[in-house]
Formats: C-alpha cells, structure tokens, sequence
C-alpha cells in the first residue's frame, strides 16, 4: 500500500511533530440554516438523546455482530455509530453530542484524519462551535435563497504550549446547522462553548483507510492523528472561552 499517513495504522492517539506537519488541503465551510431556537433545541436534544440512550444501554459499548462497537468516546464528546461501512459500502455514520469546554475544563486536541470528512454542525440554545484549522477556512454562500448567516473568522494560536502557530477560526452560532468539508489529510478541532451542541458525520471513505492505512481491524478511532500530546486546558481554548458568555457563568 502507498500514501499511508499513519506511522503506525493500529494506533488511537498517534501525535505527529506539530513541525513537521503541512495540511494536505483546506477545510470548507457552509453556512446552511438559523432555526427557531425552539426547533433548534428540539434537533439537538433528539440526537443528544439517541447518544446518551446508547451509551447508557451497553449493548452499544460492546462488539456487535460485525465486531463494531459502535458507542464510543471522543475528545469532542461521546459518539454513536448509526450506520456501519459493509462490503461494496465504504461510508460509515456516527453521530456526537458534544462535551462542553467551560465544563469540562479542556479543549479537544488539532488533529487530522487519514481519510475525508464530512460534517454537519449543528447548536442549540446558548451555544456555539468553535471550528479550528491550521489553514485559512473558506466559508462560502448558503444556499441559494437562503438569508445569510454571520459567521465570525479570526484568527490566534495554536494551545500548543511549546511552539506558536497560527490557528484559523470559524464560530458556528447557536440555533444553527452549518457543513464542514474536511479533505483527507487536513487540520481541524472542534469546540462547544455552551451544553446544547451535536455533530451528524460521514466518512465516505471508512473501509478504504482501513486498507489504505494497513490497519489490523477497523476501528473509529484509528484514523486520527493528533497534532499535540495534551490537551489544553479550557482557558487556552483561546478567545472563544475568554469571550463566551456561558450562562453558568
């Protein structure tokens, strides 16, 4: 196999030298809908639920009939595999309700995966996502016809604690869904400032990384590569929690 981004397929927290790292791509950002925030909530809380419930079940922690275990913890928030890749199939689809960084305490690592993502960002009330990259995001129109959403760009660095790098931010507002295209090999940290926040995430190309990648077994988790040992506390999140209104606060 070429073109392997992995030093060692098997691993579920490879770090990569911050250094020696270069994007393969940028992120695209698509801004799609506002919601009523009674609907917006209502979104939100239904998928937040399906997560919980099956974290709570156990049958979801377990290996399956395929071998998967579809319930799973991320450093964004815990996951939930709606639909698996099967042969002649190579997508897979899981669903996030996402960890709250005022408090949790700590932000989610810079990473990048082996294969492309796409993902929709979805907040509730009193929320918002902080999408990050290591290149400048490229936010486009909504859809045609649609009122403009505000999305706020700026830029800081990188929660490394060694070395500065500059960071590329989006802010996803509350009651709102935007999609993120993610190119294999691309830099990107998601955020939630704020309880009420989820993730609905295709991988299009889940069983060829697997091959691709020399991996043993599939895993969810084996495709990332993290771009930092630690993670950072909350309070080097950056301007986002400094400048977040949380209502707990």
């Amino acid at each position: 196999m070429t073109d392997r981004l992995k030093s060692d397929p098997d691993a579920t927290n490879e770090v990569r030298d911050l250094a020696e790292f270069t994007d393969k791509g940028a992120c695209r950002l698509t801004p799609v809908i506002t919601l009523d925030p009674h609907a917006a909530q209502a979104v939100v809380d239904a998928l937040g639920n399906l997560v919980r419930a099956a974290h709570a079940s156990g049958t979801a922690s377990v290996p399956d009939r395929e071998g998967i275990v579809r319930s799973q913890t991320f450093e964004e928030g815990e996951v939930y595999m709606l639909e698996s890749p099967f042969t002649g199939f190579f997508a897979d689809r899981y669903v996030m309700d996402f960890f709250d960084v005022a408090s949790r305490g700590i932000c989610s690592r810079m990473h990048f995966h082996t294969g492309l993502r796409f993902v929709r960002l979805m907040t509730g009330n009193d929320t918002c996502i902080q999408v990050s990259s290591l290149s400048p995001l490229q936010v486009l129109d909504g859809p045609v016809g649609s009122k403009p959403i505000e999305i706020e760009l700026f830029t800081d660095n990188l929660p490394d604690g060694e070395r500065e790098s500059t960071r590329y931010n989006a802010v996803i507002p509350p009651n709102t869904w935007a999609d993120l295209q993610i190119p294999r090999g691309t830099s990107h940290q998601f955020n939630a400032f704020g309880p009420n926040a989820v993730i609905d995430s295709v991988h299009p190309e889940e069983s060829i990384e697997t091959l691709r990648e020399e991996m043993s077994d599939f895993c969810m988790m084996a495709q990332t590569v993290f771009l930092g040992a630690d993670n950072p506390s909350a309070e080097l999140c950056g301007t986002m929690f400094e400048n977040w209104n949380h209502p707990d606060n």
